[in-house]
């Protein structure tokens, strides 16, 4: 088992039967960054390491008959009891279809939970028992099935993980991602100026910051409005806003109406 670092921001216990899924994210990234400098700790239990049988099978028929397998409770049971071993006051989540979809506006919750336990589900899912008895809380990240639960966790972990002070050097990049203030972020733009036709938008080339902020502000009200216009329904907007997306709206109706 990976060494446990316990001056740590947040810790990040997994369970699950394909740990080595996870090397890509605590090899490389920000992520790898962040627990190289011990800002946040993942560790990992292999389910199979809990069963209490001579195969190390962690899966079984459902009762009541039906398609595919379900894990087992005891070597989940058994996990979990470990892994509150090595996190005292654990948040325990399991990773279901059938979970609360998770958004950027939870993150911040999260994160000061400090200590989460992740159960990574395969097949058709778990004991309903581990989850009555044992699971703190459900979690999605959409509405579509997929293999597993690790891809689940590694977006979880890596969401959660970037607001976590230090993981980020530029805080100001992360209170201007898409999400962080209910809108989407506005367009970016590099070197070169001009490429295939195609130009840089003046006014980000004008040294104007106040300009700048105005633009970039009216944009990101207004690919908000375009793409995303769910989320807008529920943001009270300033007096300041209402005005740039008014003119956003009023010069492209033509073009997205």
């Amino acid at each position: 088992m990976k060494k446990i670092h316990y001056d740590s921001l947040i810790y990040f216990n997994i369970i699950t039967i394909f740990p080595e899924i996870f090397d890509a994210l605590i090899r490389y990234g920000i992520i790898g960054k962040a627990i190289q400098k011990k800002i946040i700790n993942i560790t990992f239990l292999n389910l199979r390491d809990f069963s209490q049988n001579k195969y190390k099978s962690i899966d079984d028929r459902p009762y009541g008959g039906g398609a595919g397998m379900l894990m087992s409770f005891e070597p989940l049971y058994l996990a979990i009891q470990y892994a509150k071993s090595l996190f005292k006051y654990s948040t325990v989540i399991y990773l279901s279809p059938q979970g609360k979809i998770f958004q950027q506006k939870d993150i911040k919750k999260l994160i000061t939970k400090k200590k989460i336990i992740f159960i990574c589900g395969r097949y058709e899912g778990i004991d309903q028992r581990i989850i009555d008895d044992q699971v703190d809380e459900e979690w999605s990240i959409g509405d579509y099935i997929l293999s597993g639960g690790e891809l689940a966790a590694m977006v979880m972990i890596d969401a959660i993980s970037r607001l976590i002070p230090g993981v980020i050097k530029t805080q100001k990049s992360i209170q201007e991602d898409s999400f962080s203030n209910n809108l989407l972020d506005f367009p970016h733009y590099t070197r070169p100026g001009t490429i295939k036709e195609m130009s840089v938008p003046n006014v980000l080339l004008s040294g104007n910051h106040q300009k700048i902020r105005l633009w970039r502000l009216q944009q990101s009200l207004g690919q908000t409005w375009i793409k995303r216009p769910d989320l807008l329904k529920d943001k009270i907007l300033s007096k300041e806003e209402k005005k740039l997306l008014y003119d956003f709206k009023k010069k492209n109706k033509k073009k997205y109406v």
